[in-house]
């Protein structure tokens, strides 16, 4: 077997672009040089992982495993790289919502102050597991539980949950709202990488649903009135919008935040992360 690096960015390049002209035209090489690339590639994994027809491509479920491989090993060459040509080293911290919340400028201050030789870089990707599966960061800001039996984890602190609603919406009015009042609305859900789902409510008093992809998107349904949301109390503090006014849920239980990384590849800035991370939900200073 010979894959090389090449192949792989073939690969990442084909899933990115859609097609293998316009992968050609993100790597500087012809369609038939993209496709010998990629027949090559799988004919060394002896595995199918691009179905190709006259239009667009699409990857198979093999083909959707080597490429999370393939994004964090193509990562952790580019680290590789950089710290020998630069001596820097950078950990990417993903999040598919809103990061740490407030705590997420103190965040990278103390990160400068504790480790100043290692880069931070935060990186938001709207995935269930915010950037960790796709290769684009080594850890991982979540607030659901990841599977534990591909990713360890760290809970490092509890967030109220707070519910959003259009500014002219009656409730905007009130000092907090209670989970049983809720069931009566509309509840928008972001189904990929939400932290809230009917099973808040017990069974026969969930509220209706409807499904959303993006905060900005979750955030534009909600300032119409034509939904409700909750969400974690981070994302009060970093999305603050016009037109949608955030009020407590009094009785709905706290959202866990974790820090989250592949099992047996822990980065080796994770326990500074995770330390870091705790003290600063714990109000230390």
């Amino acid at each position: 077997m010979a894959v090389e690096l090449r192949h792989l960015r073939c690969l990442v390049a084909v899933a990115d672009e859609g097609t293998l002209t316009d992968a050609g035209i993100a790597l500087g090489l012809s369609q038939a040089a993209v496709s010998r690339t990629l027949a090559a590639l799988e004919r060394d994994l002896g595995v199918l992982l691009v179905r190709r027809t006259s239009r667009e491509t699409s990857l198979t479920p093999e083909g959707a495993q080597v490429l999370a491989r393939a994004r964090r090993l193509l990562a952790d060459t580019d680290d590789l790289v950089r710290e020998a040509t630069t001596g820097q080293h950078v950990l990417r911290v993903g999040h598919a919502w809103s990061a740490l919340g407030r705590h997420t400028l103190a965040f990278q201050r103390r990160w400068a102050e504790r480790l100043p030789g290692t880069g931070l870089q935060l990186v938001r990707t709207n995935s269930p597991t915010a950037g960790l599966a796709e290769g684009t960061c080594r850890l991982a800001v979540l607030r659901v539980e990841p599977d534990p039996a591909r990713y360890d984890s760290a809970v490092v602190g509890l967030e109220r949950r707070f519910l959003a609603v259009a500014a002219d919406d009656p409730w905007a009015r009130r000092r907090s709202v209670r989970l049983a009042e809720v069931s009566g609305r509309v509840l928008l859900v972001d189904s990929r990488t939400g932290s809230t789902t009917t099973a808040l409510w017990p069974p026969g008093a969930r509220p209706a649903t409807e499904q959303t992809e993006d905060i900005d998107d979750w955030l534009a349904v909600v300032a119409t009135g034509r939904c409700v949301g909750i969400t974690a109390e981070a994302t009060v503090q970093q999305y603050p919008r016009p037109g949608v006014v955030y009020r407590p849920v009094a009785d709905a239980a706290p959202v866990v935040v974790r820090l989250a990384w592949w099992r047996g590849e822990e980065h080796p800035a994770t326990a500074t992360a995770v330390a870091v991370a705790t003290d600063l939900y714990r109000g230390a200073p």
